[in-house]
């Protein structure tokens, strides 16, 4: 055996015993005539030590080996003269009598440590190295145990895993599909599923009434902190249901992985809020409510002052800011610029200051009096010692960027601590929104929402203010401020399904060409039904305290969408294009 024990395994009730252990070699270091070395597998470190009282070929062979070389060792387990609190085998050691290199290993780019001296981008390059670090195989570890709570819960709530399809048909909604030629079919490309919408759907019309599958997807667009173009969905879907059962069902599953995986009780009844509530208090339909400091509308009460900024305005908005009046002016003057920074968007930022000592400091003191300013701070709640940030424009534009000042004041406030956890869903969506640009409805979650059974009668109205005011039969799972999993109730019927892509402006023939399956296996006997898909990454990351996803999925990619370890994407040769029938236009011109 290569092994009798792991390296995290061995303890002070194990003394006297002989082992074998094997692993890499973390660090080495001589100490007088003694060589000291500290063996590390997934399972932990564990030190080994050869005095000077051991043969010459095991103490030579001792002092030459390297960071990362694989050795296998036999000896006794002993007491630690020296004992280290901070290792769980710290209480013991290894007296060693006989080493194996089962490889030797360059010197790696960067220390295997937690607090690693590589920069994101080398570490990416040696990802197979930076995985060896402690704080990663934590992740995957977490990733690990979050999907089996995941496989055990569903499996005991009747759910099947079933696989679908990554090789599927081209439905061009949402984001870019990735695409990939079909030999076989000359001219004709595959497309990698953005989610298994219709699969799923499928499987409920062909009676598995309870499905589910921890599925990759893909998705062609701009990366970020939780996103990457290949990632991971708990996707279920259930038959037989309306919206409340779906949210108990998966309200249970993530009260489990909490209590399960973190030991954390959340609540026993989830908050909800409308979709036009979190935008309006919020700015956002991914609230985090682990802090107030709601949005307030004044709009009618600083209007028709003679402030030209407000008066040409649709709406005028304040957050306020706890003990923020002690802010000096160039924090303020560093805020103004802030929420000029195209991620936020704005021209430019009001303050009004409520002292300590009753007084009123604003930078618009010129247009309005004490008095005036007194009933806006009034509106907004505010206290002695806060101060009130009020940006202004179009409803919808100012409250999203309110709603991304208030997660910057949240996190310079320290108000968002990572293991506070205030999960919410946020219910009642838009069933579709107006894009001016091009004229035409686009589905706000997928063609596929049902609109809510009390708003049918505006769903089959020709008038776009109608339609504008359909709610979605719709949900999402929102977990500090991070969107964690969406869905809906679906269409069932095709005649209504029909007539959600006449809203989204699809004609018959491409309604037809594109989703002519599912309308058809529709008029087959389509049960009542509807479902969820929470991301998994995202969840992995927001259990372990962070923000972003890549630590928690083994080998990901860079904000470019490329895989620096093995060169991806890359060109193909002229034997492959030809066997695709593809022909490149591509000129490096285009990217100057």
């Amino acid at each position: 055996m290569y092994r009798t024990n792991t390296c995290g395994e061995l303890r002070l009730c194990n003394a006297g015993q002989q082992v074998t252990l094997s692993g890499w070699v973390q660090k080495a270091r001589k100490m007088g005539g003694m060589t000291f070395i500290d063996l590390r597998d997934r399972y932990g470190i564990t030190q080994l030590v050869v005095d000077g009282g051991a043969s010459s070929e095991l103490v030579e062979l001792a002092s030459s080996v390297g960071r990362e070389w694989v050795l296998q060792v036999v000896g006794t387990v002993v007491e630690r003269q020296s004992k280290n609190p901070k290792m769980e085998t710290g209480e013991i050691e290894i007296s060693v009598s006989e080493i194996k290199v089962l490889n030797k290993a360059n010197t790696p780019p960067f220390t295997i440590e937690d607090e690693s001296d590589g920069g994101e981008e080398l570490r990416a390059k040696y990802r197979y190295l930076d995985l060896r670090r402690n704080p990663l195989q934590k992740a995957l570890k977490l990733r690990h145990q979050i999907a089996h709570q995941v496989r055990n819960f569903l499996n005991d709530q009747n759910f099947l895993e079933i696989e679908t399809p990554y090789l599927i048909k081209s439905t061009p909604e949402g984001a870019r599909d990735f695409v990939v030629p079909s030999r076989m079919n000359p001219g004709q490309f595959y497309a990698l599923p953005q989610s298994p919408q219709t699969f799923k759907q499928l499987l409920m019309v062909a009676g598995y009434d309870r499905y589910f599958q921890i599925v990759r997807c893909f998705r062609d667009e701009d990366l970020r902190a939780d996103r990457q173009p290949e990632f991971t969905q708990i996707d279920c879907e259930m038959a037989f249901v309306e919206q409340e059962d779906v949210l108990n069902t998966f309200e249970d599953l993530m009260r489990t992985l909490f209590k399960n995986v973190l030991n954390v009780d959340i609540p026993a009844s989830i908050p909800r809020m409308s979709w036009y509530d979190a935008m309006d208090y919020y700015g956002s339909d991914k609230p985090d409510i682990r802090f107030d400091m709601r949005i307030c509308e004044i709009t009618s009460l600083v209007q028709g002052f003679g402030f030209s900024v407000f008066d040409s305005v649709e709406y005028v908005g304040a957050i306020n800011v706890t003990g923020g009046a002690s802010y000096t002016r160039k924090q303020t003057d560093e805020l103004t610029e802030w929420v000029k920074r195209p991620q936020v968007g704005a021209k430019g930022l009001v303050y009004i200051k409520y002292n300590e000592d009753g007084s009123i400091k604003s930078s618009i003191d010129k247009f309005y009096t004490p008095e005036q300013l007194q009933v806006v701070l009034s509106k907004a709640g505010a206290q002695k010692g806060d101060m009130l940030l009020v940006l202004c424009g179009a409803k919808r534009k100012t409250q999203n960027m309110l709603g991304v000042l208030r997660i910057e004041m949240g996190n310079r406030l320290g108000l968002r601590d990572p293991f506070n956890f205030a999960p919410l869903w946020v219910v009642d969506f838009p069933l579709v929104e107006w894009d001016d640009e091009t004229g035409r409805f686009y589905a706000m979650h997928h063609p596929f929402t049902a609109p809510k059974p009390e708003h049918l009668e505006l769903f089959y109205s020709d008038k776009k203010e109608d339609l504008e005011r359909v709610c979605a039969n719709a949900y999402d799972f929102v977990l500090n401020g991070t969107e964690l999993g969406g869905g809906s109730i679906r269409i069932h019927e095709a005649e209504m399904q029909q007539r959600m892509f006449e809203v989204l402006g699809i004609s018959k023939e491409d309604a037809e060409y594109k989703f002519g399956f599912i309308i058809n296996a529709f008029k087959f006997g389509a049960p009542p039904h509807g479902g969820l898909a929470f991301g998994f990454d995202r969840i992995c990351a927001l259990f372990g305290g962070q923000e972003t996803i890549r630590d928690y999925i083994a080998f990901p990619k860079n904000n470019q969408g490329r895989d620096v370890m093995i060169d991806s994407p890359s060109k193909i040769d002229d034997t492959q294009m030809e066997e695709l029938f593809l022909e490149s236009t591509f000129n490096e011109n285009q990217l100057k």
